[in-house]
């Protein structure tokens, strides 16, 4: 469309002067206003959308601007993260008090008029896309599309487990309803229909998703690529599907949101049908999606609006106020009430309501590590794989809060609970959750039950990584303590072959700040590594475990596995060591048993345990000297998975023993042969690495 094609054509465009219009005229000139001021952005969809945004924010929400922390609050997602003005002008509008880092009251608003004009300058609280912890009232961090609706599922999962388990008769804590906007886009990426398909497996009659059905795309309209119907494919999955054909129709939007709130066995899905730039020359064009609209046009929408031409930022009278007392009225009784009933719930359920207290403030029960095991010395050994299924099973009770499942593979993985029911339909109550052949949707979900108070964790083969980078990252970019389960670590996968060893992916999640990625080298080095893992509240974990049995080392002989806490440790060494083995998971006890040998040999030999990089890297100058000491420049580092990365402990004078290619498909003991994962082989490049004869 061109720009000559102009707000004539739109029906019912002028200002009406009612506190609703204002409102939304308000929205939507703020959006533009902040898009221009910026010189980027996407002002399209904010203005489309601003009916939609204030009808749900004002009628609906379960809210109160005062106590955006409130833990029954309805959570509000923006999954078209690119249209984050929207969320950034309701914010404003609502008068959002600001939550400092340390979760106390800044005195500030979340958002200032003066913070929407500094959208997308450095240091702003307003970004490109909404992020979590950034600015208040952000519930999740938007941007990849598809992100956002995921975790949705998974807050709405959350309230489900959380009203199972708390709620008793009386007490009713937990009740609150996800909302997630959602686009075209959103529609298109796969991770959508994941989470969908298990929502509505799950009939998650809490969880509404709105999607702004315009059409557009980057390229054009979106019959270029995608021309299903959506709504029949959510009719599929199990969810109740409401039209609603114009997003101005203020009427049809309550009735719809009223339908949501009615229906107890299922999910909604609300199709809204909008027009990109609604109002504007560019409107139902792809030029109003991802760039300033240009001062005259904005200049037309407004005078099409009736709307002060020239005036920038307008907020006029009445109108804040307005908002804001929509949300109060409906937010501040509902939180009140729920407070007062939760100080009556510390005196008939104690023991839950401490449970609570410690899930609110982000703690952990006193003495829950005593729970974790120690495993005896044992040359035969156990899989890391199981023995933190072991551990796993015994932190759960300290941590009931600690929840979780796998992509179809808990068998494997060793994900499961013992004895504890599955999370479905008929049973909220259960601890072991499903997510089926879905790796993407499950990291999606795990990081929405993470926002919403529970430790969770994910799980599947570390080779599938390849499918859920995205939320490992945005775990990483959200400071969410979720705990990634991955087991078949290596080529010790064996018969399964290159398809399933992975080669590249330890450092793919090495590189990713704030992520820490541990690949621990026996049972004992698991147990802590798990400790690590759940002490770590305000960032990620990976573990990274064997499909085969992996030596229990003799800590009596060798050091202790608390050294993984330091990320990397000397567990064996020679008085003045010419020689350092570094090694990381099933490759410590390589590295161990050739040590053995080059000290028989009398070779001074030094082994470092280094299975977490990222701690490591966290320790001052003079520890990182003790364990690697910068005279000794003869290092050899081994690890069954690529090289990369290696060169910052190695130096230029060390060597590696990794992979270099693919794997194979063969028995476990012809692979380590064939790439020389031996004691031999490491005996013989040690040698060398001093200039001595092998």
């Amino acid at each position: 469309m061109s720009d000559a094609q102009t707000v004539s054509t739109t029906p019912d465009l002028h200002e009406d002067g009612s506190p609703e219009r204002l409102a939304i005229d308000t929205i939507r000139t703020l959006s533009m206003d902040a898009v221009q001021a910026a010189n980027s952005g996407h002002p399209g969809t904010p203005m489309a959308l601003a009916p939609v945004g204030h009808t749900l924010w004002t009628k609906f929400l379960r809210y109160d601007p005062a106590t955006p922390d409130w833990p029954n609050r309805d959570r509000f997602v923006l999954s078209v993260g690119h249209a984050s003005m929207l969320l950034y002008s309701l914010i404003h509008l609502a008068g959002i008090e600001e939550i400092d880092k340390d979760g106390k009251k800044s005195g500030k608003p979340a958002l200032s008029l003066d913070d929407l004009k500094q959208f997308r300058q450095l240091n702003s609280k307003t970004p490109g896309h909404p992020e979590y912890r950034h600015t208040t009232g952000v519930e999740t961090t938007t941007g990849p599309l598809g992100a956002g609706v995921s975790n949705s599922v998974g807050m709405a999962i959350a309230e489900r487990w959380l009203a199972a388990r708390y709620n008793k008769p009386g007490y009713t804590l937990f009740d609150h309803d996800v909302y997630a906007l959602a686009g075209d886009g959103c529609m298109m990426e796969g991770v959508s229909a994941e989470a969908a398909s298990l929502a509505g497996h799950l009939k998650l009659s809490n969880l509404c998703w709105i999607y702004d059905s315009n059409h557009i795309s980057i390229e054009g309209d979106t019959a270029l690529a995608f021309d299903e119907d959506v709504g029949k494919r959510f009719e599929a999955y199990g969810w109740n599907v409401i039209h609603v054909n114009d997003a101005n129709d203020i009427a049809a939007l309550t009735a719809a949101f009223d339908a949501f709130r009615a229906t107890t066995d299922k999910p909604t899905f609300i199709v809204v049908h909008s027009i990109i730039g609604w109002g504007s020359p560019r409107a139902g064009s792809e030029k109003a999606h991802g760039e300033p609209l240009g001062e005259e046009n904005i200049r037309l929408t407004k005078q099409a609006y009736g709307w002060p031409e020239d005036a920038k930022f307008l907020v006029p009278d009445g109108v804040a106020e307005a908002f804001k007392g929509a949300m109060t009225e409906r937010g501040v009784p509902l939180r009140e009430a729920w407070q007062a009933n939760f100080a009556k719930y510390h005196d008939a359920h104690p023991e839950l309501a401490a449970e609570l207290d410690d899930l609110f403030a982000s703690k952990l029960p006193k003495g829950w590590d005593s729970a974790l095991p120690t495993f005896d010395a044992d040359p035969k050994g156990i899989a890391s794989r199981d023995s933190s299924g072991k551990v796993l099973n015994a932190l759960v009770k300290p941590v009931p809060w600690l929840v979780g499942g796998a992509a179809d593979l808990a068998p494997s993985t060793k994900t499961d609970i013992k004895g504890a029911p599955s999370f479905e339909a008929n049973n909220y109550a259960g601890t072991n959750f499903h997510f089926g052949v879905r790796e993407h949707g499950m990291g999606g979900v795990v990081n929405g039950m993470a926002l919403s108070y529970l430790r969770a964790y994910g799980s599947t083969f570390f080779v599938f990584t390849d499918y859920m980078r995205a939320p490992i990252r945005l775990s990483a970019i959200m400071e969410l303590g979720v705990v990634w389960v991955f087991t078949h670590d290596s080529i010790g996968v064996g018969e399964d072959g290159p398809t399933h060893q992975p080669i590249e992916h330890l450092a793919m999640l090495r590189a990713t700040p704030g992520l820490d990625t541990i690949r621990p080298g026996d049972a004992n080095e698991v147990s802590v590594a798990w400790k690590a893992a759940l002490e770590a509240g305000n960032n990620p974990t990976a573990l990274v475990l064997s499909r085969q049995a992996l030596p229990t080392i003799d800590r009596s002989k060798y050091a202790s596995a608390e050294g993984l806490m330091k990320g990397g440790y000397v567990i064996a060494d020679s008085e003045t060591p010419e020689l350092i083995l570094i090694a990381t998971g099933s490759e410590l006890s390589l590295a161990l048993s050739a040590y053995e040998k080059l000290v028989e040999q009398g070779v001074a030999a030094r082994v470092v345990s280094l299975p977490s990089w990222h701690r490591y890297e966290m320790q001052d100058a003079a520890y990182k000297e003790s364990v690697l000491p910068k005279a000794v420049r003869a290092r050899l580092a081994i690890e069954q998975a690529g090289e990369i990365g290696w060169d910052r402990y190695v130096g230029l004078d060390g060597a590696t023993i990794t992979m270099s290619t693919f794997g194979a498909s063969a028995p476990l003991a012809k692979l380590q042969d064939k790439y020389g994962f031996t004691v031999e082989n490491v005996v013989k490049v040690s040698r060398e690495l001093l200039g001595k004869d092998a």
